[in-house]
């Protein structure tokens, strides 16, 4: 399970609309809520009670999974509301979304930035009915709801009407218009019409003091009639939630067309970033839908920070950190860098309200930041853009946050004894201390970027000298063979440490599972025996593993980038396919998409270092339009790659790089710097069936300390 869902998105916009059952994770689908193991199905069809607003994409169990403002045509009374029904002749296209519902009434939704658009065709019935519910939130799963604290519903007359419920405690505002003339508007709670009712308010709302409200408009349908449902979200209030519906969705009335045809369009122009030919069909599809998956997250609400008065980005859904600092982020700076900045002045204004630097950042008030994950994520991709000379940021405001940061939580201990379990937050300050340095010495700090610095170099504490792995501590999900290999700014000495080239190259083959017998993937229910068992292997766990994304590339450190090749193109041909289960694990949000995109053209990106190191790509050529700039990558000897999991040909052959050229001149190393990578220009990679030495022998940069310095 991908935990991906069909529905309606716009490019990085707040709103999400899609078919609703209330099953994990999304709200979309047939299964329980599952961790671990093949999914349980929690029904045995496609069925759905409405269609809901605000969706995750891709995430796991993180215990707020929105479901806001459920919308569900009706030819029944209105005391079945809450039933679902079949699912039938679905299409899922960029922006756009539909279905027929068993009782006959196709459904049709596009989305705007902020605006959703339901197209309702319905049969003929005497008493049909649209009805919204505003106490809908979360899933159908035990501690799956989410209830709202407070709300205030409103009938306006006139097929309009308005309601703001605070949920997690965000006010989310709608104002919606229902095109349905001759329809009575009237509010209802507890599932009963308020006669000649214009207002509810609630206070105080508990699990266990919750009825159902919301308003619905009521009347007769002919066969084949239409109705369409505009509604405008806001954090800020239903009049701005207003401001933005006559935004996208005035004068031009009805507005379903006009709304899917503009973000049909932007959908298009974001696919366009990256453009690939050759491969095979199913893999060009896989590469469309992962570029897609990557440009869903995060939802950028322009204006609308409900913590904060003033104007500027606003972004949530950041889920988290962790999952995308590696690959989704650079990815975003490459090809949407404006929207790249924007979240970083959103991270910092967050910064300065909350205290922290988030690691993950719903549409939710308070703490629950997934700070158990990881420690100054958000330093990686400060350094980064920095270091590109991205304008928009006020450095000397970023570099004063970001010291401060390093001091909070987990840097505490850090600070006074340079090491601090969980031993991977040892790393993740290492590092962080390492990209602030970079910005403190690029801002003429020169005594702060030394003290960083020297702190950086104390990576080597979270690890012990007699096995070259991390040091025995908890883990989030994974081993410390899992975080034992990840990219640091000091591979040189990690690899010494490890005991030389061919000790590192050792224990990376056993990881991978080179020579070793095949893994039996857990089943159905999984019991702690046999999970424990599978861990216990210190293996590989998979892409969607986060720890273990950055991984194969480890071996360009050590000389064999033909390792590298095997284990990417592998996962590449074998992971991921073009049907329902065609994401090996959790999307997250795009950062498994990401990976999937960037394996594919030929680059990988070591965030926080301002690096891309290169491999064999998956397609003949590639265009990746970076900001104003073109990055063509080119090969010569390609050899079709099908994809082995969908069973199209024969095992795809491993392709490796013999030789490379960056604008005509030829180039000997693995890497190129991000600003090579975002200057544009022609990158050509001569490929063969073969192991060659090219790239063996002058290794990625790294920044190892002075021998006055070093632990």
């Amino acid at each position: 399970m991908g935990n991906t869902h069909p529905g309606a998105t716009s490019p990085l916009g707040m709103v999400s609309a899609c078919a609703y059952s209330g099953a994990y994770p999304t709200g979309y689908g047939r299964y329980t809520k599952n961790t671990e193991g093949l999914p349980e199905e929690m029904y045995d069809r496609l069925q759905a009670s409405g269609f809901t607003h605000f969706q995750q994409s891709g995430t796991g169990a993180i215990r707020k999974y929105y479901n806001y403002v459920r919308v569900t045509p009706m030819v029944e009374p209105l005391d079945v509301l809450g039933q679902a029904w079949g699912l039938s002749d679905e299409v899922a296209e960029a922006g756009y979304y539909a279905a027929t519902l068993g009782t006959g009434v196709r459904c049709e939704l596009t989305v705007g930035a902020k605006v959703a658009v339901h197209r309702y065709t319905f049969p003929e019935a005497r008493s049909a009915r649209i009805v919204v519910d505003l106490s809908c939130g979360g899933l159908d799963i035990e501690l799956g709801r989410t209830v709202p604290l407070r709300a205030q519903v409103e009938n306006m007359g006139q097929g309009r009407a308005q309601g703001t419920v605070v949920m997690e405690g965000v006010p989310l505002s709608v104002y919606l218009e229902v095109d349905s003339p001759g329809w009575r508007p009237m509010l209802w709670y507890d599932r009963r019409l308020i006669d000649g009712g214009t207002r509810l308010d609630f206070d105080s709302i508990r699990h266990t003091t919750l009825r159902p409200f919301g308003m619905l408009f009521m009347g007769p349908a002919t066969a084949g009639q239409t109705i369409e449902v505009r509604l405008g979200f806001s954090l800020r209030g239903c009049d701005q939630a207003r401001r933005n519906l006559e935004r996208e969705c005035w004068p031009t009335q009805p507005a379903f067309e006009a709304v899917h045809a503009a973000t049909r369009t932007r959908w298009a122009d974001h696919i366009d970033r990256v453009r690939v030919e050759g491969g095979t069909p199913a893999r060009r599809t896989v590469m469309a839908t992962a570029l897609y998956h990557s440009l869903i997250k995060p939802c950028f609400a322009d204006d609308e920070s409900p913590f904060w008065p003033t104007a500027g980005p606003y972004a949530f859904d950041i889920c988290t950190m962790w999952d995308i600092y590696k690959t989704q982020l650079p990815l975003l700076a490459a090809i949407v860098p404006d929207r790249a900045t924007d979240l970083l002045e959103s991270l910092i204004r967050v910064c300065e309200e909350e205290g922290n630097f988030p690691n993950g950042y719903r549409m939710a008030r308070g703490a629950d930041r997934f700070f158990r994950q990881a420690s100054a994520l958000a330093h990686t991709a400060l350094a980064d853009a920095h270091a590109l000379g991205r304008p928009g940021v006020d450095w000397s405001w970023a570099l004063v946050h970001m010291v401060d940061d390093l001091r909070r939580l987990y840097g505490e201990d850090f600070f006074e004894h340079g090491v601090v379990h969980p031993i991977t937050h040892t790393l993740d300050l290492a590092y962080a201390h390492y990209c602030t340095a970079q910005v403190a010495r690029a801002l003429n700090d020169r005594r702060l970027a030394d003290d960083l610095e020297r702190r950086s170099w104390q990576w080597s504490n979270a690890f012990d000298p007699d096995t070259g792995l991390l040091r025995d501590s908890d883990f989030y999900e994974g081993g410390k063979w899992n975080y034992s290999f990840r990219l640091l700014h000091d591979m040189a000495g990690r690899i010494a440490l490890a005991g030389g080239d061919a000790a590192f190259v050792e224990m990376l083959d056993r990881f991978f599972g080179f020579g070793a017998a095949p893994v039996k993937q857990p089943g159905l229910r999984p019991s702690p025996v046999e999970m424990a068992a599978g861990f216990a292997l210190n293996r590989f766990e998979g892409l969607n593993n986060e720890p273990d994304m950055e991984v194969p590339w480890a071996y360009h450190y050590a000389g064999r980038p033909d390792r590298t090749a095997e284990v990417v193109q592998a996962a590449l041909a074998w992971q991921f396919g073009t049907g329902p289960g065609g994401l090996p694990g959790n999307d997250d949000s795009g950062a498994l998409s990401s990976w999937y995109v960037w394996a594919s053209i030929g680059l990988f990106p070591v965030a926080g270092q301002s690096l891309f190191l290169l491999n064999a790509p998956a397609f003949e050529r590639a265009t990746l339009r970076v900001g104003d700039e073109e990055l063509v990558i080119e090969t010569s000897g390609h050899r079709g790659t099908p994809i082995g999991a969908d069973g199209i040909g024969d095992e795809p052959p491993t392709q490796y790089v013999q030789s490379a050229t960056l604008n005509g001149e030829p180039l000997h190393t693995t890497h190129l710097s991000a600003a090579a990578v975002h200057r544009g220009g022609r990158l050509h990679l001569r490929l063969g069936t073969q192991p060659s030495s090219w790239g063996c022998e002058t290794r990625p940069p790294s920044h190892s300390p002075p021998p006055e310095e070093a632990p």
